[in-house]
């Protein structure tokens, strides 16, 4: 193993035990990057063709060899060797390249910002596993597929079923960062002939960096051509909008706990990011530029959010965490002080639909619908509405 990941997984193993001790757990993102560089000559037996052409993505790179080979470098220097049907693994790998087998089938899907990429590109019958219950998915396909058993609930990232991965033949995981925070299990699967690929499209500076990972598991399912189009009907719905002039009127996005704690996206989360894109300013501007950490939101008290989004000309409700809204009525319940609200006053509030977050693969459709709420377009949105 590299140093990096050495350090990568002494630092996690560190803050896990902060956390368990009563700590906030984390891990600490990179500052925008260059483009991956690696070396393609990594065996005497492949010979480098091509690599994918990128738009916004970062954080990960795939270079062709002939037969079919792939090599897929993610976050610098992690490296799976992609292996075609029937074709052999080289003997002079170095054992840093992880090796995945074509066809890849009985998958663990653990990080569930890939599921939507999966369903778009048709591709739920190379799922097994999921890390999340029927409950937990928003999207009919998914819960269908869980209804009918042919996706089962395998575990949690931290505390996967061991028992039932192996005796159905669990090919491949793919897991988030989060299991950084969880090493041994990394490790167990591991040991059990499991490869394991860690998604890091969240690490992306670019939204729609996010979304072109779809190119990465279309090349993992020999997709590609599916992967570029459907990356490039969002690409178009940004395209749309994103040479039209700033309207200059501000955003507040956040939503309230039930114990009344707000939870507001940090400045540098994607989220504020497409609002800026849209053609808005994000009313909190700076909100923990100096953390870093992790987390892509901040809590903070109703008190100081009046403080900072009273005159905010559009308050756009995250519904996302506990249920979508139906009226007006039922947001101003959440708390009486939400009324003194410029947007409340002006009829500006908005809340998204409960599936945004897992709709990974429709982010440009989002900063098209946050232009058009500044544009009054409510009819034509699609994970935003309007409260009444």
């Amino acid at each position: 193993m590299k140093l990096r990941k050495v350090y990568l997984l002494l630092v996690c193993s560190i803050l896990f035990f902060v956390t368990a001790c009563g700590g906030t757990k984390t891990v600490e993102k990179k500052q925008e990057t260059k483009r991956i560089q690696v070396k393609t000559n990594i065996s005497t037996e492949l010979e480098h063709t091509s690599t994918m052409n990128l738009d916004y993505a970062k954080e990960f790179r795939v270079d062709y060899y002939k037969n079919g080979y792939k090599l897929v470098t993610v976050y610098q220097d992690e490296q799976y060797l992609i292996v075609p049907q029937n074709g052999k693994v080289p003997k002079d790998l170095s054992n840093d390249i992880v090796v995945i087998k074509q066809p890849t089938q009985n998958i663990y899907l653990v990080a569930s910002a890939v599921m939507d990429m999966f369903v778009k590109m048709d591709a739920l019958d190379t799922l097994r596993f999921s890390a999340i219950d029927e409950d937990g998915w928003y999207n009919d396909k998914v819960k269908k597929r869980m209804k009918s058993g042919k996706l089962v609930f395998a575990g949690k990232y931290s505390a996967p079923d061991y028992e039932l991965i192996l005796s159905e033949g669990c090919d491949f995981a793919i897991e988030n960062t989060m299991i950084y925070h969880s090493p041994k299990v990394k490790e167990k699967l591991e040991k059990f002939s499991i490869p394991v690929f860690v998604d890091y499209s969240s690490y992306e500076s670019h939204p729609l960096g996010r979304t072109e990972w779809i190119k990465l598991y279309g090349a993992l399912l020999n997709k590609e051509e599916t992967a570029e189009k459907l990356f490039n009907q969002q690409k178009q719905e940004y395209d749309k909008i994103r040479d039209k002039k700033n309207t200059g009127a501000t955003v507040a996005f956040f939503y309230i706990t039930s114990n009344q704690v707000v939870n507001v996206r940090k400045s540098t989360d994607y989220l504020p990011k497409m609002i800026e894109m849209a053609g808005g300013k994000y009313i909190f501007s700076s909100l923990g530029e100096e953390e870093k950490n992790a987390s892509s939101s901040v809590n903070m008290q109703l008190e100081e959010l009046y403080a900072q989004a009273k005159d905010a000309d559009y308050i756009i409700y995250n519904s996302t965490i506990q249920g979508e809204l139906r009226n007006m009525e039922e947001f101003l319940q959440i708390n009486p002080l939400l009324k003194k609200f410029k947007a409340v006053k002006e009829g500006h509030v908005y809340c998204t639909t409960k599936n945004m977050y897992q709709s990974s693969m429709e982010l440009g459709t989002i900063i098209h619908d946050i232009h058009r709420m500044l544009h009054g377009e409510e009819k034509e949105m699609t994970y935003i509405y309007p409260l009444q």
